[in-house]
């Protein structure tokens, strides 16, 4: 063990992974969901916490002793009392709780991750107030939103080919609370992992990697149903003949929509339309007038798509040249059917479909989500329903990223953190990418191989 940490809203284990390819040793974890807690307990050999409101408040400091807190916290809104900044205004919100554990057992490094928007306008007052919190507490942490996705970080890295932009809040301990005034500085050094690599380069079969062969149950439970099948095969048929008619020429990147064809001369927009709308029936109309005569026998052929729902009645292209939505990654969306290069895949999320593979004809298969977020072959999902195991893949934290940031933060601030300490000497001397570390053990090995006790209980000191 060269250092120690805890983490928050751990879900399955993402910074898990991370800090432990790094050289660290989990001696806490919280989690409130119990599935989630339970896949946790299964690969990474601790039973997580629940409710960390009652681990850590103002009389009670369940939360032992630590070197690096991290965590995926949930972004809630905070109350705006008048210019006041800080810990009292996140009072009553999950960021207090975790400001609470700061205050009390100080650790070196704060590491948090959370979502694009909450660097965005709406969140702004919350932003400023995270911030000024870490400030207050001590922490060099900047202003500037560091912004990370895998698909831009190099595989040799530790990069995955998935779309994920989230925010980190990467923080150093200054022992000196409320010293730290104006702009500090980012992370420069995460720009070599990132810029360093051309994310039309991602080959999914070969970097993911796809699997080739499925089993029956994952056979059964990628596979698309009847209905799915054929409005692919008619929007393949259409991308066909519209490619044949217009050799060289792309589809355009506005949403086609067969509801709205009409003929440019017999277009009516009714008053009050706004601008956008009006813009997007122009479009249409303009496209249909110009491939009338494509479009009516296409139509005619799948019966008008009477029998599509209306959200599969759209088409939104965006794979360039591709030349067929069998070369495509789909996604059915209520704004339609979104086709995109098969190079990097969207972002997981928890509340929608999963990516359909078009040359495979199948979704993507819950390993090969587990991949997408770093995690190692061995990662077991128990018996859990396929619906449950992308949930909690959706709300994870990607394994590479973590680890290439903290790695980041170490040489930002070594002058904080001492180059000869045995954290730093861990986490700079670890592999290029997580992988190297965490393919070398199965998941109880692993365990085993850390001897993790129970997580023991410290006192209940809040001073």
């Amino acid at each position: 063990m060269s250092f120690t940490f805890i983490d928050l809203f751990a879900g399955i284990g993402g910074f898990h992974g991370a800090l432990s390819a790094l050289g660290g040793e989990c001696v806490y974890a919280s989690e409130i969901d119990k599935d989630a807690a339970r896949i946790y307990n299964r690969n990474w050999g601790i039973q997580p916490d629940g409710d960390i409101t009652l681990a850590a408040n103002e009389n009670n400091m369940d939360v032992p002793e630590h070197d690096v807190l991290v965590g995926g916290f949930p972004c809630q809104p905070f109350s705006k009392s008048g210019k006041q900044r800080g810990m009292d205004e996140a009072r009553g919100t999950l960021f207090w709780n975790i400001a609470r554990i700061i205050e009390v057992r100080k650790p070196k490094i704060v590491l948090l991750e959370n979502v694009r928007n909450i660097a965005g306008p709406r969140h702004e007052h919350e932003w400023e107030v995270i911030i000024e919190t870490l400030r207050q507490l001590g922490y060099r942490v900047s202003s500037k939103p560091l912004v990370v996705s895998p698909h831009r970080i190099h595989p040799d890295f530790g990069g995955r080919p998935q779309v994920r932009e989230r925010v980190f809040i990467a923080a150093t301990r200054t022992n000196k609370p409320g010293a730290i005034i104006g702009e500090e500085p980012g992370l420069p050094a995460i720009e070599k992992f990132e810029h360093a690599w051309n994310i039309q380069n991602w080959n999914l079969a070969k970097d993911l990697p796809l699997d080739t062969k499925l089993d029956g149950a994952e056979k059964k439970l990628s596979a698309l149903g009847a209905s799915e099948s054929e409005w692919i095969e008619a929007w393949n048929e259409f991308v066909i003949l519209f490619k044949e008619a217009h050799p060289g020429e792309n589809l355009p990147g506005f949403p086609i929509w067969a509801d709205e064809w009409v003929h440019i001369d017999e277009l009516k927009i009714p008053r009050g339309t706004p601008a956008w709308k009006e813009n997007f029936l122009i479009k249409n109309a303009e496209f249909y007038t110009k491939n009338k005569k494509l479009i009516d026998k296409w139509l005619k052929k799948h019966n008008n798509l009477e029998s599509f729902p209306p959200s599969r009645r759209k088409l939104e292209w965006q794979a360039q040249d591709a030349k067929s939505l069998t070369e495509t990654i789909m996604h059915f969306r209520p704004s339609g059917i979104r086709a995109k290069k098969a190079t990097y895949v969207p972002a997981l999320v928890a509340i929608t479909q999963t990516s359909i593979l078009g040359k495979q004809k199948r979704r993507i298969t819950f390993r090969e989500g587990a991949r997408l977020q770093g995690l190692p072959e061995w990662f077991d999902f128990l018996d859990q329903p396929n619906s449950q195991t992308f949930k909690q893949l959706g709300n994870g934290v990607n394994i590479g990223a973590v680890y290439n940031v903290m790695k980041a933060l170490v040489l930002r601030d070594l002058d904080l953190l001492g180059s000869e300490t045995k954290m730093v000497k861990s986490i700079l001397s670890a592999a290029d990418k997580p992988d190297d570390y965490l393919s070398r053990f199965h998941g109880p090995q692993l365990i085993k191989k850390k001897s993790v006790a129970p997580v023991l209980k410290v006192a209940k000191s809040v001073s």
